[in-house]
């Protein structure tokens, strides 16, 4: 019973981690800047993977695409990759994780949900790395422009974006480091019951005794036997 409430616990987890990190792919706002005037914001200029944008005072976006993959920086080609492989890792791992559960009908003998529940947290851990490194990525790229002096281009902050990803990834790992734990103790368990009953069966094993009225007659024929030997 314990070992199937930490399955569900990490299903919680990692599948709150998953659609978080799903969330941060289409988010707008990874960098964001703006432009102050004498009484209000009169821009604020943000950015995410596939779009730079401007906001006017009045609330009216104008974007632009990125207009070749092939022309951007690689440090956004490299994030694109991670945050799409992030979303299928936990995509699967999800899938996994409900044939895999104890609490399921589906996924046939406990030997085979113990491996679909190894796949799963191993899927949902490298889903919460890739999301995280994606993150990291691009924060380094903000941060190392924001406080570069010889930089006079437009500079950025961290997005609202990146911290959801963070919070994403964190709870993926947490998430698929429950699955793994959960798994440990059905082996502890199941490596106690087996160990068990191997010593049951060793001492309940042995060999009938005989009465001691055949004992006797055995030990007179051969007492017998062994006077007449040279008759």
């Amino acid at each position: 019973m314990g070992n199937m409430v930490t399955e569900i616990v990490a299903f919680l987890l990692t599948i709150s981690g998953w659609i978080l990190v799903s969330s941060t792919l289409p988010t707008d706002y990874w960098k964001v800047s703006s432009v102050d005037g004498t009484v209000i914001t009169t821009a604020t200029f943000w950015s995410n993977l596939w779009k730079t944008c401007v906001t006017d005072s009045t609330g009216v976006s104008n974007c632009k695409d990125f207009p070749s993959m092939l022309a951007l920086d690689a440090y956004i080609q490299v994030c694109r990759g991670l945050m799409i492989a992030s979303v299928c890792l936990g995509f699967f791992g999800a899938i996994l994780a409900l044939v895999g559960m104890k609490c399921t009908r589906i996924g046939g003998s406990d030997a085979i949900k113990a491996r679909l529940t190894v796949l799963s947290g191993f899927h949902f851990i490298l889903c919460g790395l890739c999301c995280m490194t994606a993150c990291s990525i691009y924060a380094r790229r903000i941060t190392t422009d924001f406080f570069d002096p010889l930089f006079v281009a437009q500079k950025f902050e961290l997005g609202a974006a990146l911290f959801i990803g963070w919070s994403g990834s964190v709870l993926c790992i947490i998430g698929g480091l429950v699955f793994f734990l959960s798994l440990s103790d059905g082996f502890s368990l199941r490596a106690e019951y087996s160990y068990r009953g191997a010593a049951s069966f060793a001492t309940t094993r042995h060999y009938p005794s005989k009465p001691a009225s055949t004992l006797q007659k055995d030990t007179q024929e051969q007492r017998q036997f062994g006077r007449n030997a040279y008759v």
